[in-house]
């Protein structure tokens, strides 16, 4: 039997649009042991739903290492402990995935390194920017250059961190379709320098510099419009710290010194409550581990 740990993660950052992403102290664990045939059982967030049956995105990847390795897969009792909450923004998916392509490789003797597993993760979710901050942990630059995707991980400082959650219908297929088919010049220019300086401040924990340059013009607008009391969520959020929709939403990312982490967490989750919509709040750190056995 061995048994995994995989973190949660926030892609974007503002305005690393499909290229940063940053792994949380939020963690999903999950055990795998040898046996008679498939059997899968979550405790947790998602259990509900997951529990319905064995074909899922974390079954899948487990399937398709085996599959890529030429192994015949054998049973195995997969049990969950979910941590990290579904449909947030928090790379929920991008942690099965990643957890299930560990566990098979685990399972298998390590035929596969970190670079093949995070192809294979990248292929099942389309983009490496929370799948890569999931294997590999700290903050995480991608890029996916022909068939190659190039990174550059970064060790991250302890900084404080709350997550607002509010209880929204908000598919990531919808996220995807608010945004536009093109940008302009000067919005990309925007994006391409504030995205420079996010990955300093938060190497160097810069709160100041974090709190003037982690905003957006490429997704966030986009979204926080119809995200009901995003816009005014992400601007409260910005009188405490540094404030973006964590990956495509509905939650907000708010980086904040230690002292202010609980009234921003009030603050945020009231402007969804005063509208009658429930909110979830998590006060967090960075990890800079990603998926490892325990």
């Amino acid at each position: 039997m061995i048994k995994i740990r995989v973190p949660a993660t926030s892609a974007n950052l503002g305005p690393g649009f499909d290229c940063l992403g940053l792994a949380l102290n939020v963690w999903n664990e999950i055990t795998f042991e040898a046996a008679n045939k498939l059997t899968y059982h979550v405790t947790g967030e998602g259990a509900e739903k997951l529990n319905k049956g064995t074909r899922n995105l974390l079954t899948k990847a487990y399937a398709l290492l085996y599959e890529i390795c030429g192994e015949k897969m054998s049973g195995v009792q997969i049990c969950a402990y979910n941590k990290i909450l579904m449909s947030s923004g928090l790379g929920s998916s991008a942690a099965a995935i990643v957890a299930g392509l560990f566990g098979a490789n685990e399972m298998l003797g390590r035929p596969l390194d970190e670079s093949e597993i995070l192809k294979l993760a990248t292929d099942m979710e389309g983009h490496p920017d929370n799948a890569a901050p999931a294997l590999l942990g700290g903050l995480v630059v991608s890029v996916m250059a022909r068939n190659e995707i190039i990174t550059k991980r970064y060790e991250i400082p302890d900084w404080a961190l709350v997550i607002v959650k509010p209880i929204v219908d908000w598919p990531t297929r919808t996220a995807r379709a608010v945004l536009p088919k093109s940008v302009s010049r000067a919005d990309a220019i925007h994006n391409i320098g504030r995205a420079v300086l996010v990955v300093d401040s938060l190497r160097t924990g810069d709160l100041d510099l974090l709190q003037k340059i982690m905003d957006d013009r490429i997704h966030q607008p986009y979204r926080l419009r119809h995200i009901s009391g995003g816009m005014t969520a992400y601007k409260t959020a910005k009188r405490f710290g540094a404030a973006a929709l964590s990956g495509a939403g509905p939650s907000i990312i708010n980086f904040v010194s230690p002292e202010n982490a609980k009234r921003a967490g009030q603050e945020i989750a009231r402007v969804f409550q005063e509208r009658g919509i429930e909110t979830r709040e998590i006060i967090t750190k960075p990890s800079n581990m990603g998926v490892h056995g325990i």
